[in-house]
């Protein structure tokens, strides 16, 4: 990953912080590795639904970026493990007319992804964080990692993605946020 200086690699409005501050909807769920499973359907030619070994089984990426939350705070140089996006996609195969995706997490929360957005290098099924697994607090076993988009759309506690032709809303969309949540450009709210 290049270094920037930090007045490049801090966003408009953020504040770097380094914390890792806990957010969410008041339900942490309590899942074992054991007990967590993630499917994919929708405009695919091969939806999937894995077990923990099943993810396990597939390549292993690393990776280290910056994260951004809408709350204004930002985290430089986290390093994380687990399934690429492109990998996952391989495997998929998004049909031609697929273009956003619908991540729902095991809390009830769901958030809406361009697929474009999706499809990078720096995308990953994170179960890693510095070395250790992701904390529960965090969205272990497996959260989305989507460092270029603010983090609400990077869901925790990961359990289904659909992937779709036409683009909706997710928990924080519908409550005014920004369907893209680019922080560059400060895409807080409709």
């Amino acid at each position: 990953m290049a270094k920037f200086p930090t007045k490049r690699r801090l966003p408009p409005g953020q504040i770097e912080t380094r914390k890792w501050p806990v957010l969410d909807l008041g339900d942490q769920p309590n899942l074992s590795a054991n007990d967590w499973s993630f499917s994919v359907a929708g405009l695919v030619s091969n939806p999937i639904k894995w077990s923990w070994a099943d993810f396990m089984a597939q390549p292993q990426t690393d990776n280290i970026s910056d994260i951004h939350c809408v709350t204004a705070w930002s985290r430089f140089d986290n390093h994380w493990q687990g399934v690429s996006a492109k990998h996952l996609l391989s495997v998929l195969q998004p049909k031609s007319d697929a273009a956003y995706l619908m991540i729902k997490g095991y809390d009830g929360y769901a958030t809406n992804v361009p697929l474009k957005w999706f499809d990078d290098d720096d995308v990953l099924l994170a179960h890693s964080w510095e070395g250790e697994p992701i904390t529960r607090e965090h969205g272990g076993p497996v959260r989305l990692i989507l460092p270029k988009l603010y983090f609400w759309k990077s869901a925790k506690w990961i359990r289904h993605i659909t992937v779709m032709d036409q683009n909706g809303p997710g928990y924080w969309e519908a409550r005014g946020y920004h369907m893209e949540g680019d922080p560059w450009k400060e895409d807080r709210t409709e």
